[in-house]
C-alpha cells in the first residue's frame, strides 16, 4: 500500500495547489466527491483517494460546464495530474498510479 499512500499524499498536496490557484483567479470551490465508496465507474481513483470532484463558483454562480474548469484543468495537468475535462468531466481531478491506468 506504500505506493498508493505516497500518491494519496501527493494528490492532497496538488489539490491544495489547485484550490489556491482557483481562488487566485477569483473562483470559489466546494467539495464534490473525494474518497467515494460508490457512484463511479469500476476501479475509479475516487475509491482509493486519488481523485476529487470540485464544485466551481464565480460571482455567486455555480459553474457546471467543463469549459469553466479549463484554466484549472490545464494547471492541474501542468503539475502532473489527469484532468477529467479531457473526457467531459470538467470538475474531476485525478492522479494516476502504476497499478491503474
Amino acid at each position: 500500500m506504500g505506493e498508493v499512500n505516497d500518491k494519496q499524499h501527493e494528490h492532497v498536496y496538488m489539490t491544495a495547489l489547485l484550490i489556491l490557484y482557483a481562488y487566485k483567479l477569483g473562483f470559489k470551490m466546494s467539495w464534490g466527491d473525494a474518497l467515494a465508496k460508490t457512484g463511479h465507474k469500476m476501479h475509479s481513483n475516487h475509491y482509493i483517494g486519488l481523485a476529487v470532484d470540485l464544485n466551481l463558483f464565480k460571482d455567486g454562480q455555480y459553474l457546471t460546464e467543463t469549459e469553466a474548469h479549463q484554466k484549472l484543468g490545464e494547471f492541474w495537468e501542468s503539475i502532473g495530474g489527469s484532468w477529467g475535462g479531457r473526457f467531459g468531466d470538467g470538475n474531476h481531478y485525478s492522479l494516476e498510479h502504476l497499478g491503474r491506468k
